[in-house]
């Protein structure tokens, strides 16, 4: 009977503590409608035009009275009648919002691109034609300013560096044109690249919020109704939200309006240097223990990192007094140096840490590499492959992608090298850390791989340099 009793006594005060809760949690769940209606003024919806050109007979109307595409078509028409070009306009917008009393509004590059006409409508329905003062493509940063007879609602601008992963954020924006549409969710992550985008110069900020096509362009809020981003970009297979967006951050963005804003240019930091990501083959490979930093694939002619004395196969640990744990943070931090710029860079080299001191210079858009020309040869060895003297390269191509020494893959079996991706054309500069000016040291060099080893094999293709890891077989 007292057994009963007890159990009973249990069940009553664990059902009271299961519904005892609701209350008081709720009241600890943030409100966001004072934040919605203090900041809504200042946020702006931003509507696009464009004139596209039509190209080719688009202009021309057929006389044919046959469907478009029907052989006898070409029947009713004159193969010399002047083709006319008219011009049709095409809408598209999203969003913004103000910084300044004075009307300067910040948007993304890809909102306002190629436009021909701005216009900003408020949320108290007034509308503003706008001007553009300056906008850059690789930071997806637009200044925008409009003139009004009174000083204009703007929000404040938050410290991004601050932000912690977990914290509630708030966006509005105008999502398929629903305009002045608040969301909310949390940081999901900061300093991100976006997949597919790694040598992106923008530290993304990764949210859960809500933000879907015509949200671009306006502010995330902190829970103080400051903004500490603009919303940019979302990640999804559908083009709709999926739970992963991108914000640029409200500190970098404010480096980029500066600038445009002093000169309507950007200027960023260039180090001159191609770079992959570290994995643990090749962190085993080169004895680096945990897989970071950012491996130098290749370093280009005449640039910063070449006059500084960086190598290929350089592991780049820390890069102006920050750590490199991934290799998309190397361009992040490079990018927001200034030009002429002295710091320092710690890199791995040869089992050993270095320190390096480097002049950043100034990004220019890259060339395009070209294919390098192949021939065919017969001879194999142990890797599966057969190779030729850079010698059979045109010398202006071995300028153009700075090659003074390696060996070109001409022909490949199978074995080692193939099942590590080596493919033809592909040209072989240094194997276990040990560089290959020429065939002596090739055949050198893979006479004395040991067998169940893996060894670093730096490559060349298409004029871009990265490492492998190749694994020799028993």
């Amino acid at each position: 009977m007292t057994s009963r009793k007890t159990l009973i006594a249990f069940v009553a005060i664990f059902s009271v503590n299961i519904f005892s809760f609701s209350p008081s949690d709720s009241s600890n769940l943030p409100n966001f409608a004072a934040l919605a209606e203090q900041t809504s003024p200042a946020v702006v919806n931003v509507s696009v035009t464009k004139t596209i050109k039509r190209v080719g007979n688009q202009g021309m109307r057929s006389r044919s009275p046959f469907p478009p595409g029907s052989p006898f078509e070409d029947f009713f028409n004159f193969p010399f009648e002047e083709r006319t070009q008219p011009e049709r306009k095409v809408q598209s917008g999203g969003s913004g919002f103000i910084i300044s009393k004075d009307g300067f509004i910040l948007t993304n590059h890809h909102v306002i691109e190629d436009a021909s006409e701005i216009t900003i409508s408020l949320n108290d329905r007034r509308e503003f034609k706008a001007k553009l003062i300056g906008s850059d493509k690789k930071s997806d940063v637009a200044v925008l300013k409009i003139k009004s007879d009174r000083d204009l609602p703007f929000l404040n601008l938050g410290n991004s560096d601050e932000a912690r992963v977990g914290d509630w954020v708030v966006a509005i924006g105008s999502p398929y044109r629903l305009n002045f549409s608040v969301t909310a969710g949390i940081i999901s992550a900061k300093t991100r690249s976006v997949p597919g985008q790694e040598t992106s110069y923008i530290p993304f900020i990764q949210s859960d919020v809500a933000i879907n096509p015509g949200n671009s362009g306006g502010p995330l809020f902190n829970l103080k109704g400051e903004v500490i981003g603009i919303n940019a970009m979302i990640y999804s297979g559908s083009g709709g939200y999926m739970g992963i967006s991108f914000t640029i951050p409200m500190n970098y963005a404010k480096e980029i309006v500066d600038q445009i804003k002093d000169s309507g240019l950007v200027a960023r930091g260039w180090l001159g240097v191609s770079v992959q990501e570290i994995t643990k083959d090749l962190a085993d490979s080169f004895k680096l223990g945990t897989p970071r930093g950012a491996l130098v694939g290749s370093v280009i002619r005449d640039s910063p990192a070449e006059k500084a004395g960086f190598e290929n196969g350089d592991v780049i640990l820390e890069f102006n007094d920050k750590k490199i744990i991934y290799s998309g943070d190397l361009p992040l931090i490079v990018g927001r140096i200034k030009p002429e710029t002295n710091v320092n860079a710690l890199v791995y080299r040869n089992g050993k840490e270095k320190i390096i001191p480097v002049i950043i210079g100034q990004l220019d858009e890259p060339k395009k590499n070209e294919v390098l020309p192949v021939e065919t040869s017969k001879k194999q060895n142990k890797l599966g492959i057969v190779v030729s003297s850079i010698e059979e390269i045109p010398k202006e191509d071995k300028e153009r992608f700075n090659l003074s020494y390696g060996v070109i893959v001409k022909e490949i079996y199978s074995g080692p090298a193939k099942e590590a991706g080596i493919q033809i054309g592909d040209i072989i500069t240094s194997i276990a850390q040990k560089n290959i000016k020429n065939l002596k040291d090739y055949k050198n060099a893979v006479s004395s791989l040991k067998k169940n080893s893996s060894v670093p094999v730096r490559i060349v293709r298409q004029g871009n340099g990265s490492f492998i890891t190749i694994k020799i077989s028993k």
